[in-house]
């Protein structure tokens, strides 16, 4: 135990005097900070009455801050609480009668839809239909204590469902085209061959939800800005190209062998084509035909009238029970040969132990998987969080989803992430919690447990003609390419091959490769960036790019050089080259003009000679030179290095950068540094950076402090002062004529910026 007072006496203590020291004239409390003391002033002059009064007041204040910094309290273990259970601090002031009727509302709506979804979803996770009731059911209870959105719909998503599904293909010998329809010879084998698909599905969600959670514990929860927008959508729309064509086989009613592996999607393609003519099922092409028709209308017709609809049309849900009615009657399976969702098991089973081969084959998958499904969980839940003002924090969101791939791994459930579409409706049916949430999870309950059975006779061409036309806004992202490739070319590259490699390699090694290619963009971004010869515009002490500018003004002998990147390794040589090219800053010729209009290249270089370290003659540079000295003339008589916008600069850069500043210092060249941040001249301090040629002197805080010191330092004060005609223009209007007299407006219009 901390004896609280003793530590605070030791620490008021004088050097030597048993006695605590008294309290300096400015009131004062210590603070014990990273085992620092600070001083901050608390209390007034007049706050006490007597001098005891203030002491004892101090000695309290001190050790109740000593408590809270040293010890534990009741205050810690509260934010640790709200930290790793965010339902403790919202339920207990939960609005019950402004909130509870719309998340009732909006719970059932979402539990349907779940329904559904789970049902849908578990065809491309290649396990029987019954099992997507689990992953629809167990995220939602997980999440309602340990996630940190309000909105989102824990649960399957499509693109995390089809990669778990590929390795199921993969690991799974003798897997056919789809769950429970296996090639076998009888039903005991396809059973035997369905329990492993979902032993591989359950222990690779185990596995993921694993990463997951030491990610989160690790504080990894900024992980997902390595995935930009560009990435995501290449991903997530060659994610869905891949759906459409995994679903393909059920809308034909054509069985194929399982493919996986790079070229996967091609072969599928050519497999379902080669058997098109001779053994399409006309029923079922029929059904996906109808469905997909009806739920594209009525989709359109809710977004049309969706200020007017109260709750989205559930147009999936109707045509679910619709169908399942209709294949009853009917009989599809036996009279048509139309596939159906067979059995589904009534109630949980008993949780299972994951499969370690499972573990040693698929953890680069479960890597990219678990990545994957938390960027896109955390992508929607902060599009709500922003819609409805509410912050969510990234790092307990991955332990969330952790703990829910946990669980619904070991009750033989794949993959949670969240939906869009199912976020969507549980938002805009009124939504305000997760109440609404583990209502759509009541619901799941209800139809695991006793209403599972009315559902077998569904056909599954129902479920992939919805699954199709929900992947309609994955789809669209087709139209950022154009809007790319007139912005960003860099984002462009990272969307199509994304999306290229994605489509021919597969989901896991695409999305490696797009991370591959955005890290390449970045260093290409750093390494080559946009540098810029800076001037003066309108005689103001603002300083812009020359070329973008047409009221500008240049000081004769002064070019200012911007750089726009770190200075280190990896563009070092470029920012030298750029610095004494003729484009750039130093002329290497008295009749080389540089025209406002061009950009710094790469391409033409002309590059300042060098002068030897010993001139064989003493050289004026502001002279002709002499016959035998063959260099160029400087008409430069000062540089200024505008590092405004360097962040760091290592030992490469210090190193180039100090033989650049010497080498225009032998050419008589006044070389400046302005607008550096305090940490850059910190490092060249301790660097040793400076020297009996560069001093720290060189440094201005600001480009236009260098210029007025260098107009002044060459009797140039008056160059930036303003030129009435030069700087502005007169338009005059007519005010008005009174008792003869004609009143004129003058408006003073400043010079245009030129674009």
């Amino acid at each position: 135990m901390i004896n609280y007072r003793a530590l605070l006496n030791r620490l008021l203590r004088r050097k030597g005097d048993e006695t605590p020291e008294e309290p300096p004239v400015e009131k004062v409390k210590i603070v014990l900070e990273n085992k620092y003391l600070v001083a901050r002033p608390i209390f007034s002059e007049d706050a006490f009455s007597s001098e005891n009064e203030l002491v004892e007041r101090h000695h309290t204040t001190m050790l109740d801050h000593l408590k809270r910094t040293c010890g534990c309290s009741a205050q810690k273990a509260k934010k640790i609480a709200f930290t790793f259970f965010p339902i403790v601090s919202w339920l207990p002031q939960y609005p019950i009668k402004e909130w509870l009727l719309s998340d009732i509302i909006s719970g059932l709506t979402t539990g349907l839809v779940s329904v559904l979804q789970g049902l849908a979803y578990a065809l491309l996770t290649n396990v029987p239909p019954g099992y997507g009731l689990y992953a629809a059911f167990f995220p939602v209870i997980v999440y309602f204590f340990f996630g940190t959105s309000r909105h989102i719909s824990a649960g399957p998503f499509p693109v995390t469902c089809l990669m778990i599904g590929s390795v199921v293909t993969n690991l799974v010998s003798g897997a056919s085209t789809s769950a429970g329809n296996a090639t076998a010879a009888n039903s005991t084998d396809e059973t035997l061959l369905n329990d492993q698909k979902v032993m591989v599905a359950a222990s690779l969600t185990f596995l993921i939800g694993i990463v997951q959670l030491i990610l989160g514990f690790l504080q990894f929860g900024f992980i997902v800005i390595y995935l930009s927008e560009p990435l995501i959508n290449g991903f997530t729309t060659a994610a869905a190209i891949e759906v459409v064509i995994s679903q393909l086989k059920y809308v034909f009613g054509i069985k194929i062998p399982a493919f996986n592996g790079p070229l996967a999607n091609f072969r599928v393609l050519h497999a379902i084509l080669s058997q098109l003519r001779t053994k399409t099922d006309i029923a079922a092409l029929i059904i996906s035909i109808v469905v997909m028709v009806l739920v594209y209308v009525v989709k359109e017709i809710n977004d049309y009238f969706k200020a007017k609809l109260p709750v989205p049309i559930p147009i999936e849900i109707v045509l679910t029970i619709i169908g399942t009615g209709v294949s009853y009657a009917f009989d599809f399976k036996h009279r048509f040969g139309v596939d159906i969702v067979g059995t589904i098991q009534r109630g949980f089973q008993r949780p299972i132990a994951p499969s370690k081969a499972v573990f040693q084959a698929s953890i680069a998958n479960s890597i990219s998987t678990g990545i994957v499904g938390f960027a896109v969980a955390f992508s929607v839940a902060q599009v709500y969080a922003v819609k409805h003002n509410y912050t969510i924090d990234g790092n307990q969101e991955l332990i969330a989803f952790g703990l829910c791939n946990v669980v619904c791994g070991a009750f033989k459930g794949f993959v949670a992430s969240t939906s869009l579409a199912r976020s969507s409706v549980q938002e805009s049916s009124g939504g305000k919690t997760q109440i609404a949430g583990i209502l759509s999870g009541v619901i799941v309950l209800i139809v695991t447990l006793a209403l599972g059975y009315l559902l077998e006779p569904l056909p599954k061409a129902v479920l992939a003609a919805i699954i199709i036309i929900n992947l309609k806004g994955m789809l669209m992202k087709f139209d950022e390419i154009p809007v790319l490739f007139k912005r960003d070319k860099y984002d462009l590259v990272v969307w199509v091959v994304t999306f290229w490699s994605s489509v021919i390699l597969g989901l896991d090694l695409g999305l490696a490769v797009g991370v591959g290619i955005e890290l390449i963009t970045v260093v290409l971004r750093v390494q080559f960036p946009k540098y810029a010869v800076l001037a003066n515009i309108g005689r103001t002490d603002i300083y812009k790019d020359r070329k973008d500018y047409s009221d500008k003004y240049e000081p004769k002998g002064v070019l200012i050089f911007r750089c726009p990147s770190a200075v280190f390794f990896a563009n070092i040589d470029t920012f030298k080259e750029k610095l004494i090219t003729a484009k750039g800053l130093v002329a290497t010729s008295n009749d080389y003009e540089v025209s406002d209009d061009e950009e710094l290249n790469n391409n033409r270089v002309e590059e300042l000679d060098e002068p030897p370290e010993e001139l064989p003659i003493v050289v004026n540079w502001s002279e002709d030179l002499p016959l035998n000295i063959q260099v160029p003339k400087i008409e430069l008589h000062s540089l200024i290095l505008d590092f405004s916008t360097v962040s760091f600069i290592d030992m490469s850069g210090m190193k180039v950068l100090k033989a650049i500043l010497k080498e225009f210092n032998k050419v008589e060249v006044d070389t400046y540094i302005a607008s550096a941040e305090c940490s850059v001249l910190d490092k060249l301090k301790r660097s040793e950076f400076f020297d009996k040629d560069i001093k720290t002197s060189i440094f201005y805080l600001t480009v236009h402090d260098a210029v007025l010191h260098v107009l002044e330092k060459h009797g140039l004060e008056d160059e930036l002062k303003c030129d009435p005609e030069k700087d502005s223009g007169t338009v005059m209007s007519l005010q008005g004529v009174t008792n003869g007299t004609i009143y004129i407006n003058e408006h003073v219009v400043a010079s245009e910026t030129k674009f």
